[in-house]
């Protein structure tokens, strides 16, 4: 999983094998070594206990949580992002991840088919 941080917005982008993790229920977490405080974790996850894509920060750890009904659909489906725009705190958008159209990369191996790659 990726973390992009631009101003007041979190942009997440998610593998294949990530989705599937979260269609099933599951959640997904990476990190960022912040020495010397120690990591940042971020966090990705379905939830029955939301109605909306909310996120929050509790000192350590970067929480988007996603409706798993919503989560669920956008696995199943060709639609590229979930988009969370709460009328207050960060806006939140999640994408499946794609690979790269100029170099081939090690990580790109589980990204999603570029679609303007012929």
């Amino acid at each position: 999983m990726k973390l992009r941080i631009e101003g007041n917005s979190l942009r997440l982008r998610v593998t294949q094998k990530e989705v599937a993790q979260l269609r099933h229920g599951g959640c997904v977490e990476s990190f960022v070594e912040l020495a010397p405080a120690g990591p940042l974790f971020y966090r990705l996850e379905s939830s029955l206990d939301v109605t909306a894509v909310t996120a929050s920060f509790d000192g350590h750890v970067v929480r988007v949580a996603v409706p798993a009904a919503a989560m669920t659909e956008w696995a199943e489906s060709d639609q590229i992002g979930i988009e969370g725009r709460p009328q207050t705190g960060v806006q939140v958008l999640i994408e499946k991840d794609f690979q790269c159209l100029h170099r081939r990369r090690e990580q790109d191996a589980d990204a999603y088919p570029h679609p303007l790659r012929s």
